[in-house]
């Protein structure tokens, strides 16, 4: 499994610039004026991970493989967007097929650099787009809510969608988004959200891009969003993308020097990524051997052989049981022979529950 990040936001407010940037390659056209992406760039990019680096300089394996994110740049949306306005909503769907939504916001003022409502209020911003991915999801669940009632007669076991689509519905017809909907049946209510795939219930990270100045001291703009961010129980996050275009061309001396200078250790890149997973409860092990060493992305919580399944299908159905070294202990030990000499290596069955960065053999049998 992987991540899928729609990055979101109002006309040329560093969307396309932030895209080029965190994907290393300059496909998302960037220019001063709204609706330069007029279509959904997408880029996989490999999720920046220093355990995996240590772990092949011990192994010295023929390929190493991260784990990656896709990221996908979706065009700039304004007020009346779910209506047809601007570029319409032939975008929303592009949205619906990510896992999270990185909405990004402007907080910095630039009189070289229009804004499509001529003036900086990042709660405007965000409400706006909230507000139109909020009209998207009511006209999807009314028009999904009409061909699930005509058959209902043919199928009963439909009554208990359309039952919650319903109760649904009257939530978001009170200005409420998909992802506060509750009701007593949990997995219902995830049945219904996979059925509906709406955007309004999907993890939400709000970015506050800034000028180079706004990377150390938060200013206003950024403090209304954390303030947003807060009161929504959602994720943060704070980067320049102009910033982060800069450090493409830098190799990696160069770009932690770089980084320092603006006294952070860590790029935009790392900060949405580990947000991203923090939010959506991912985690990663490792596999390591002389072909490869490799990442795989996993919920926290997983057992064993679920986790086993990412690898392939059959490593689940025949799952035996687990080899595990701590990342730390193959660190310390430096090899899978060391480890298993000084007992750090450990025999774990269906019910071990995989930690972060673990590195991971697995027995099965077919």
């Amino acid at each position: 499994m992987g991540l899928s990040i729609g990055i979101v936001g109002l006309p040329n407010v560093g969307k396309s610039t932030l895209f080029n940037a965190l994907t290393k390659a300059q496909n998302a056209e960037a220019q001063n004026y709204p609706f330069c992406t007029i279509e959904p760039n997408k880029a996989v990019v490999p999720v920046p991970d220093k355990r995996i680096g240590e772990l092949a300089k011990l192994v010295n394996p023929a390929r190493v493989v991260n784990s990656t994110v896709d990221f996908v740049d979706i065009a700039g949306l304004v007020k009346g967007a779910s209506k047809g306005e601007g570029l319409g909503n032939q975008f929303l769907s592009n949205i619906r097929e990510t896992d999270a939504v990185l909405h990004v916001v402007r907080c910095f003022d630039d009189e070289d650099i229009a804004h499509v409502d001529g003036s900086i209020d990042p709660i405007r911003d965000m409400e706006v787009i909230e507000t139109e991915l909020l009209l998207a999801d009511i006209q999807t669940t009314e028009n999904r809510i009409e061909r699930l009632q005509k058959s209902i007669k043919g199928d009963k076991s439909l009554k208990p969608i359309v039952d919650n689509a319903e109760k649904l519905l009257i939530h978001m017809n009170k200005g409420k988004s998909a992802s506060s909907f509750m009701i007593e049946d949990e997995q219902a209510k995830q049945n219904l959200f996979r059925e509906l795939r709406l955007m309004s219930s999907k993890k939400i990270i709000y970015c506050a891009n800034v000028d180079e100045m706004g990377l150390g001291e938060d200013n206003n703009y950024v403090k209304s969003v954390k303030e947003f961010a807060n009161k929504r129980n959602a994720s943060f996050a704070k980067i320049s993308a102009k910033v982060e275009e800069e450090l493409v061309a830098l190799n990696d001396n160069e770009r932690d020097e770089f980084l320092s200078s603006y006294g952070i250790d860590e790029s935009g890149l790392e900060q949405i990524i580990k947000t991203g997973f923090k939010t959506l409860g991912l985690i990663s092990y490792f596999t390591a051997g002389p072909k490869e060493v490799k990442a795989w992305t996993i919920q926290d919580g997983w057992k064993a052989p679920k986790s086993a399944s990412v690898i392939h299908t059959d490593f689940e159905k025949g799952f035996i049981r687990a080899e595990v070294i701590g990342y730390e202990d193959y660190i310390k030990y430096k090899s899978e022979a060391a480890c298993r000499n000084a007992g750090a290596l450990r025999i774990e069955g269906k019910e071990y529950i995989v930690k972060d960065g673990d590195v991971m053999h697995f027995l099965f049998n077919v």
